[in-house]
């Protein structure tokens, strides 16, 4: 099983700027990049950001207010100020961590995105779970998918491309509400197809609405505050709520807090 879904990513498997590399910035970039974030949204973004910070040097080195805006279009915006963080924390140490608690420490690195860099960086032999591999290990193995479950199927030296090709399985074919199995390299070997009942996997949560959400708001104050700072009377209307100030200053309140603008002169600015 193993092999056979190895060798069906070698030639199924997509062709990703960041699968071209082992360098652990670039790595970790594209993995808080890619996070609640799509695929083809990350691409172009992630091409330019590696073009301007090259290394957590360049980026540490850049005012946070400059990543914020390279990080035009992606959402999540606290992203933007953990990277210029972890960055910061990296270029004082000196080196980049290469062990769990060592990636673990660093701003905004949680369990997932720090098994990634091992894995994918560092190429150990560690399981990659996002909830397209968590869905597509709990169906071969007839169970909701552990760390420890998944860390058992990883054959040992092929760290890399076995989390490369459960990712691309999960993602193109063992996908959630009708999965391909007529196209899966691994049909014969998955516990739930061949013995039926209730699908293992567990459903993703879904999102709390945007459209209205104080994450809208907070988005669009952000995004004006890439194009210079707005006056704090100005505030409501960047957020989309002119009716709603008290809204309105509990978003600037929180961005202020979040570390993605500061007050300063009767005016909001990114730091």
């Amino acid at each position: 099983m193993q092999t056979a879904l190895i060798e069906w990513a070698a030639g199924n498997g997509r062709d990703l700027p960041w699968r071209r590399t082992r360098d652990p910035w670039a790595v970790l970039v594209s993995e808080l990049m890619l996070q609640q974030t799509q695929v083809a949204r990350v691409v172009p973004r992630y091409t330019a950001f590696m073009e301007r910070f090259p290394t957590a040097d360049s980026c540490a080195a850049a005012p946070v207010g400059e990543v914020v805006r390279r990080w035009a279009g992606l959402g999540y915006n606290r992203r933007a100020v953990n990277l210029h963080r972890t960055a910061v924390a990296i270029a004082e140490a000196g080196q980049f961590p290469d062990a769990l608690e060592g990636l673990l420490a660093l701003p905004g690195v949680g369990p997932y995105t720090a098994r990634a860099v091992l894995a994918f960086a560092f190429e150990r032999d560690v399981a990659v779970l996002d909830v397209n591999a968590r869905r597509a290990v709990s169906r071969l193995a007839g169970k909701p998918a552990t760390q420890a479950v998944a860390d058992a199927l990883v054959p040992p030296g092929r760290g890399w491309g076995w989390n490369q090709a459960v990712l691309d399985l999960g993602a193109t074919v063992c996908t959630g509400s009708m999965p391909a199995c007529d196209r899966c390299p691994v049909a014969a070997c998955c516990v739930w197809r061949r013995e039926g009942g209730p699908d293992p996997a567990v459903p993703a949560k879904r999102q709390s609405a945007f459209e209205g959400s104080d994450r809208q708001g907070r988005g669009r104050l952000v995004d004006a505050l890439r194009l210079g700072p707005v006056a704090l009377g100005d505030v409501p209307s960047a957020c989309g709520w002119p009716d709603d100030p008290a809204r309105a200053d509990r978003a600037a309140a929180s961005l202020v807090a979040d570390g993605l603008a500061v007050r300063a002169n009767d005016e909001l600015r990114l730091p």
